[in-house]
């Protein structure tokens, strides 16, 4: 028990032993009851600003936090965006990669056939036990068969001429007896090069650019012919009525002959052609020839013969071979096929097999 509890209770007692009902310090005790509310008042008002205090400094921090999980997601947007433009660059990267490991195949393939012509060439060369004649068959043979195979990859005749030209004057050079059957084997394979057919690689793309222009002004089998001569003239008749009635007839029946055709169609599959079919049939043969273009540039001279054969076979089958433009088509058809296949490159046959005899009779 406090002081302040021990006085209350003291002036609480004194009226009980005075007799009296009323105390007689009645106001003093009031203002102590008063004095002693105050800090209990004081003490709660605190507590509630620490209350509203902690209770911002809370919304405070969750908005923190808000803000702050609001960031992450963010980031983790962004993050997944640039992880899956990784992946797609990696997966290009990749292939990438399988195209240039492809190409290097290729390459190293190559290098290594060109490496071992070097390596046959250089051991030749460097063979010290050899005679000057017998050098010069090898020379002459190693260059003929390096420029029989540039011909082959150029199409052209050129570098098989010139060095068949050159080996002539080698062999010339050397003034050896023994050499004079190399000699007229040379002749013989300059003059049947020089005759051979050059291959018009230019004309023929001329003429296969022409055909796809073409394409698009062929006309079907199964398309409506037009219909030519002049209309008949209604005579004229004495009462306007009957002549309007005449003409209204003719106009009639002539729509009625244009319901119904009589054609012969030697392919059955060109009359049942619709309009949408008709236009891939155009598009297909364009795409033929232009593959027979292609592999004429490659040098393929096979697909080029076998693309314009599948091509005429096309245009027999589905256009009309009475148009002049169906015949224009097949006449160019016709002229490619035959320059293809003279597009054969000469071969130096005779001059090698004299090469190998020579250097098997030494």
């Amino acid at each position: 028990m406090t002081a302040a509890s021990a006085t209350d209770a003291v002036a609480n007692q004194k009226p009980l032993a005075g007799g009296t009902d009323e105390p007689a310090d009645a106001p003093q005790v009031s203002a102590r009851r008063t004095a002693q509310l105050m800090p209990h008042q004081w003490l709660v008002i605190v507590m509630l600003a620490f209350a509203i205090a902690g209770l911002l400094a809370t919304m405070l921090l969750w908005q923190k936090v808000a803000n702050m999980q609001e960031q992450l997601a963010r980031q983790s947007a962004q993050a997944q965006s640039m992880s899956m433009e990784a992946k797609a660059l990696a997966k290009q990267a990749v292939d990438v990669s399988q195209q240039v490991t492809a190409r290097v195949a290729v390459l190293e393939v190559r290098l290594g056939e060109v490496a071992l012509q070097r390596g046959q060439l250089d051991e030749l060369m460097q063979s010290l036990s050899r005679s000057r004649d017998e050098n010069l068959v090898v020379d002459i043979e190693a260059a003929l068969r390096l420029a029989q195979q540039q011909a082959q990859l150029t199409g052209s005749v050129e570098p098989l001429l010139a060095s068949l030209r050159s080996a002539e004057q080698r062999v010339a050079r050397a003034a050896q007896p023994r050499l004079g059957l190399l000699q007229r084997a040379l002749a013989r394979d300059i003059d049947r090069v020089k005759s051979a057919a050059v291959s018009d690689t230019p004309g023929m793309l001329v003429k296969l650019d022409e055909l796809v222009r073409l394409a698009d002004e062929l006309t079907l089998a199964n398309a409506l012919q037009p219909t030519t001569g002049p209309a008949p003239k209604p005579k004229a008749s004495a009462s306007q009525t009957q002549s309007g009635w005449q003409s209204l007839v003719r106009l009639a029946l002539n729509e009625a002959r244009g319901l119904v055709r009589v054609s012969q169609i030697a392919s059955p599959e060109a009359a049942l052609l619709t309009p949408q079919q008709s236009f891939f049939v155009r598009e297909n043969l364009k795409l033929i020839l232009l593959n027979a273009r292609l592999a004429l540039l490659s040098r393929q001279m096979d697909a080029t013969r076998s693309d314009l054969r599948t091509a005429e076979t096309l245009v027999r089958k589905y256009f009309d071979a009475s148009s002049r433009t169906t015949q224009s088509v097949q006449a160019l058809l016709q002229q490619l096929q035959l320059q293809s296949r003279n597009l054969q490159l000469p071969r130096v046959d005779d001059t090698l097999a004299v090469l190998a005899s020579v250097a098997a009779g030494r």
